[in-house]
């Protein structure tokens, strides 16, 4: 063979290395998910995010392992939902346990295995005060379990019996009255599992996913973060945090630490909204127009702005949170203690407020500043003078070449009258007529 023989089977070697496909020689992917605290709203974006990167890059399987008691139904359908879309085969792992919500979830699963000491069920819906849900809920959550039963092939009666207590399941030890939870081989008799393993390793192997390349997908910083800004409890406390701060600040002079507190607080309620999905960038500007126009009510006074941008800024909190009703809760909580700490800080400190200081006077004209309301002339007491106006009852009198604003006793007296002083009281001086005959006789 010549040299261009050679050298055409180089350039052949070369070319099937080059456009070879990379991933014939890379291992299959499997995506690890682990769920080990409460369903919500945080965990539905990171399933989101972490679903989307298996599709994108062609998983063979995603393994959602599950340690939870349950969490938010709503948020539970959504989860379904993404489930049901996601066209990766989707295998739950129940470690120890998954209950109510979790239930929920490893019934939209393609495969569901179980650790020796597991359990799923009691899904029944419990509300914030720990009570049963009402019959309208609880009843569409019922068909919801059974549904997602059906769309895998098992048996819708176990799924209702985990979250409807009427149901009657003797020969599970769940007698009516008693909602229903499987073991691991209860489940596995029922075909609620397809088998029960150790470990992920085990899993790996039972499901023919031995081998593959495992990447394991926890949730990040921020992810921890929102979930915990989004709790019922610390929203509450950013409100009141934020409300209070922000107020201090507006009745004082400058821009110091209540205020930069307060937009700290702020931000980070927004932000735990935003990450977790509950709300969107729409919120936040809403909030920010109507906080200027609360600003410019301060130096344009008039009413109108400070209304509208309050209404703006209520609006944007309430359509913020994943309930209107409790974040309507937090918003009045958090005014009537910021409303209660104003009260308290205008009472003690309310001098040296800013905002006050322009509506409210502060000097007093007192007569240890050398104010005097008016001069007590006692010294007139008996002083007599003539009448320089006629006393209708009032007018003017001179006494000792100074006249004097004065008052009859209630009877008209005539110009050039002699009259006497007769009663001083503060700024009134009350004058008598002298007749000729007193005159004489005095």
């Amino acid at each position: 063979m010549g040299k261009p023989g050679i050298l055409r089977w180089i350039f052949v070697f070369a070319a099937l290395f080059f456009l070879w496909p990379t991933g014939a020689f890379a291992k299959e992917k499997v995506y690890h998910i682990p769920i080990d605290h409460e369903i919500d709203q945080g965990v539905l974006q990171f399933l989101k995010r972490s679903f989307q990167e298996a599709t994108e890059n062609k998983a063979r399987a995603i393994i959602l392992e599950l340690h939870t008691p349950g969490g938010y139904v709503d948020v539970a359908y959504d989860i379904g939902k993404l489930m049901d879309e996601t066209p990766t085969k989707i295998i739950a792992f129940i470690n120890s346990r998954a209950l109510s919500a979790g239930a929920y979830l490893a019934l939209h699963a393609d495969e569901i295995y179980m650790t020796p000491n597991a359990t799923m069920g009691a899904a029944q819906i419990i509300d914030l005060n720990g009570n049963a849900a009402s019959e309208k809920a609880n009843s569409a959550w019922i068909k919801n379990m059974q549904a997602a039963a059906e769309s895998a092939n098992r048996n819708p009666l176990y799924a209702r019996a985990m979250a409807d207590a009427s149901a009657d399941l003797p020969e599970m030890n769940s007698p009516k009255g008693k909602l229903l939870t499987l073991t691991a081989n209860e489940a596995y008799q029922v075909k609620y599992s397809d088998g029960t393993v150790q470990n992920l390793e085990e899993l790996l192997a039972e499901t023919g996913l031995e081998g593959s390349d495992v990447s394991t997908v926890h949730e990040t910083f921020f992810d921890k973060l929102a979930r915990f800004l989004t709790n019922p409890v610390v929203v509450t406390l950013l409100l009141t945090i934020a409300a209070l701060g922000l107020a201090i600040e507006l009745f004082s002079p400058g821009f110091g630490v209540p205020g930069t507190i307060g937009i700290i607080s702020l931000t980070l309620f927004f932000f735990g909204h935003i990450v977790s999905g509950l709300a969107g960038f729409e919120t936040l500007i809403l909030f920010i127009i109507g906080f200027v126009l609360l600003i410019t009510e301060l130096i344009v006074p008039g009413g109108v702005l400070g209304v509208i941008g309050g209404a703006l800024m209520v609006i944007s909190l309430l359509f913020a949170g994943k309930s209107v009703v409790h974040m309507a809760y937090s918003i009045i909580i958090a005014l009537a203690i910021a409303i209660i700490g104003m009260v308290i800080l205008v009472k003690f400190f309310g001098k040296n407020l800013h905002l006050f200081s322009k509506l409210v006077l502060k000097d007093a004209t007192t007569s240890e500043e050398g104010y005097v309301s008016n001069v007590n002339r006692i010294d007139l007491i008996g002083k007599e003078g003539i009448t320089l106006t006629p006393l209708r009852p009032s007018g003017t009198v001179l006494i000792n070449d100074e006249r004097i604003d004065v008052v009859s006793e209630g009877n008209y007296i005539d110009a050039d009258k002699k009259v006497r002083v007769i009663e001083v009281e503060g700024s009134r001086i009350v004058v008598r007529e002298i007749k000729e005959k007193e005159g004489e006789k005095e």
